[in-house]
């Protein structure tokens, strides 16, 4: 009876608070369609609503995140309405006390644009990350606040203002458990460090705590030990002690060595057959008998990789198996092959290139649609691309349609390779100057270079042109063209000179190319008669007629910035043809370069240029075919071709004439570290060396026959908008006096 009553009572109650709803209205709602907010009512028009209905299609509203308050009401003529006050969109987002500037980190880290809706747990969200952010940096106690601000249309201004806590120093950093190697390997590794005395001094230990790599140190020290054998080692987690009164810590890691493990055989295991197993074995450097290198099986199981995609295995897999018999310390290295299905390429993709056209892209890929794939084919594309110097980068994916058949999307990004300088000055000898130069390496997106300049200024004039195509046809041969003409006023005569060259190419191989040239040029001198110089053998006006032949190699990745590879070059020039100058010249170029990110964990390139020239008089060689040093590309530190043999003239300012040397060796060892990366600014140190002469039937009246310099310094590379920029502070070595010194030169356009 009891139930009954109580079942009763809520029958009554329902239909009491029910209405019948003969049509819904919706009102100051944006963001969402009506349509799609009639599918979201938890009834139908027509139908006995009750407040409970009501308030769960309103839930259902408010899941979506556009509105700060839903309220409804209900007509006499049975029309429900509702009401939204949507949330309000930000309009302005600003990050400071912290990485103000930095648009990347506000979009990475806040992860809120403008014009989204305003939403407090996005907010909160926000600041959460900024603070594990600071905190991956190895800063405590930092303190973000949101300020919120509501504009007159109603808009919101965010802004983040960020208090940074202070750096944890590592003033002790302990091991215990070593006694196999020497702890002063892990500080080659490990990115937190024991702070060094005068830590804030370039090249010393800061001790500033990275708190991101906290988790990989261990790794690291292990990796280390692994690379001498001892495949037992075991190391645990870094017990940090932080002192709060004063920002500092204690770290100390807990190693088990165990013991080193030399190798006992060394086993290849091809789940299908594809490739003798002694061609595999060809490519192991680890040797039965000695410790296990982990570092060396790495690079073993890479050319092992590179051997079997080589045969179109794409998806091939080299998996290690290490058999340790831990009674004899010894261990049996297994090496086993899954090649997987032979892969052909079957659509090769390119994008990003918005001015070079798709064809000056294709023919440097050396896989296209049909081809097998190859691993080395790949990686010489890449490399083709970045030597082109047309792109800030490229990057090739590898896109696996099925088994047997990939994609390949090439993925450039454009660089400037054109510029154009409008130019003035006023100089103490020249007066004023004005230039005009139109350069661009990749015209109109075509792959050829032109070039235009028009200079001229009270004393001097200049003008050339130049045009050359790397690629004729989109065949292995190359062809250019120049022409110049100027003339240079000195104090008591006007060199005047007028030239062209014309010249053809030919790619032998990926990075072995060929070239043979011609050069005219008509050399003359407009001497006063009463000057000193009048009748002077050195200034007689002569023709040149030479025909080059050059052979260049070069398998660099890039064309302004190679972080790998090397160049070399050698050219033969044989002046005499039809013309007053009759010489024989030679010219060497050598280069290498290394990048160190995998091995420092930031971007540290090496670079060891060097250059042999030598010039063998056959009749005539005139004083501007000798050579000089000094300046960007020879000496830094002196000059531009300040350094040559001299002989003795009182009428020159220093007493003495620089008639040029026949041999000259140049050498240079750089340095180059990211400064600013995303302004691709970068810092450069070298260390110059040259020496230039004369050989020994020369003329025996010279004052200084053979000279030898130096020149150390630092600079800064910049890939400007108008191209790369060097500027360079030099110290120069070995400085005598009489020597023209130069502590500051800068060049743009070529290569670093």
């Amino acid at each position: 009876m009891r139930i009954f009553l109580a079942t009763l009572l809520t029958l009554l109650a329902v239909n009491l608070y029910a209405y019948t709803v003969k049509s819904v209205k919706y009102d100051g709602m944006v963001h969402m369609s009506e349509s799609v907010a009639s599918r979201m009512l938890k009834f139908e028009i027509g139908d006995n609503v009750d407040d409970k209905m009501i308030d769960e299609s309103i839930k259902s509203y408010f899941k979506q995140g556009y509105f700060e308050d839903i309220w409804v009401d209900l007509d006499e003529d049975g029309i429900l309405t509702f009401h939204f006050k949507e949330k309000p969109l930000i309009s302005k987002i600003e990050l400071k006390g912290w990485k103000e500037n930095d648009t990347e980190i506000r979009d990475s880290i806040i992860q809120i644009k403008v014009g989204a809706l305003y939403d407090e747990k996005k907010l909160e969200a926000a600041k959460k990350r900024i603070i594990e952010a600071i905190n991956q940096e190895g800063k405590i106690d930092s303190v973000v606040e949101i300020l919120k601000e509501r504009l007159d249309n109603g808009s919101m201004h965010i802004t983040f203002l960020v208090n940074e806590g202070a750096e944890i120093v590592i003033k002790e950093l302990a091991y215990s458990g070593v006694s196999g190697l020497e702890t002063e390997n892990f500080d080659e590794v490990i990115a937190n460090k024991q702070r060094e005395f005068m830590g804030w001094l370039w090249g010393r230990n800061d001790g500033k705590m990275k708190v991101e790599d906290l988790a990989y140190d261990p790794l690291r020290i292990r990796d280390i030990y692994m690379q001498h054998g001892y495949l037992d080692i075991d190391v645990n987690e870094p017990f940090v002690k932080v002192n709060f009164d004063n920002y500092t810590a204690d770290m100390s890691y807990q190693i088990k060595e165990g013991e080193i493990y030399t190798i006992s055989a060394i086993t290849i295991e091809q789940q299908e057959h594809v490739i003798d197993d002694i061609l595999i074995k060809e490519q192991i450097q680890l040797e039965v008998g000695k410790a296990f290198n982990v570092q060396t099986f790495r690079d073993d199981s890479q050319k092992i990789k590179t051997l079997i995609a080589d045969l179109s295995y794409a998806f091939v897999q080299v998996v290690p198996d290490l058999k340790k018999d831990k009674e004899n310390k010894t261990v049996e290295v297994v090496i086993k092959v899954i090649p997987g299905d032979k892969v052909k390429i079957r659509n090769v993709i390119i994008s990003g290139n918005n001015r070079t056209l798709d064809r000056i892209i294709r023919r440097e890929l050396y896989l296209g649609p049909g081809d097998m794939y190859s691993l080395t084919d790949l990686t010489d594309s890449r490399n083709a691309l970045g030597r082109l110097g047309f792109f800030d980068g490229n990057t090739i994916e590898e896109k696996r349609v099925d088994n047997k058949n990939i994609d390949l999307i090439v993925k450039v990004k454009e660089a400037p390779t054109g510029n154009i300088q409008l130019g003035g000055g006023y100089g103490s000898y020249g007066g004023i100057l004005i230039s005009v130069a139109v350069d661009d390496r990749n015209i109109w997106g075509s792959g050829i270079n032109v070039g235009v300049k028009a200079e001229r200024s009270e004393l001097t004039s200049n003008y050339s042109f130049n045009i050359s195509n790397p690629r004729l046809n989109d065949s292995d041969f190359s062809g250019n063209f120049s022409i110049y003409t100027s003339d240079y006023e000195y104090d008591d005569y006007i060199v005047m000179s007028d030239g062209l060259t014309l010249g053809t190419g030919h790619r032998f191989t990926r990075f072995v190319s060929g070239y043979i040239g011609y050069g005219y040029s008509n050399n003359s001198y407009d001497i006063d008669e009463n000057s000193t110089y009048y009748n002077d053998p050195y200034y007689e006006n002569y023709g040149k007629s030479s025909i080059t032949l050059s052979v260049k190699f070069d398998n660099t990745d890039d064309f302004y910035l190679p972080r790998k590879g090397f160049t070399f070059s050698q050219s033969f020039e044989n002046a005499g043809i039809g013309s007053d100058a009759k010489f024989f010249k030679s010219g060497t170029s050598f280069g290498a370069y290394k990048g160190f990110e995998e091995y420092l964990g930031f971007d540290l390139i090496a670079r060891y240029k060097a250059k042999l020239n030598y010039v063998k008089e056959m009749g005539y060689l005139p004083i501007a075919e000798r050579f000089y040093l000094g300046g960007i590309g020879s000496v830094r530190g002196y000059e531009s071709y300040s350094l040559a043999p001299t002989i003795e003239d009182l009428d020159e300012e220093d007493g003495v004439r620089r008639v040029g040397g026949e041999y000259s060796a140049t050498n240079s060892l750089e340095f180059s570290f990211p400064l600013v990366p995303k302004a691709k600014m970068r810092l450069v140190t070298y260390l110059d060396w040259g020496y230039i002469g004369t050989t020994e039937d020369s003329r025996d009246d010279y004052l200084v026959k053979n000279i030898s310099r130096g020149g150390v310094g630092a600079g800064l590379e910049w890939f400007s908008p108008v191209g790369p920029i060097q500027l360079m502070f030099s110290k120069p070595l070995g400085e005598e006096e009489g020597d023209k010194t130069a502590a500051f030169e800068f060049t743009m356009g070529q290569r670093f």
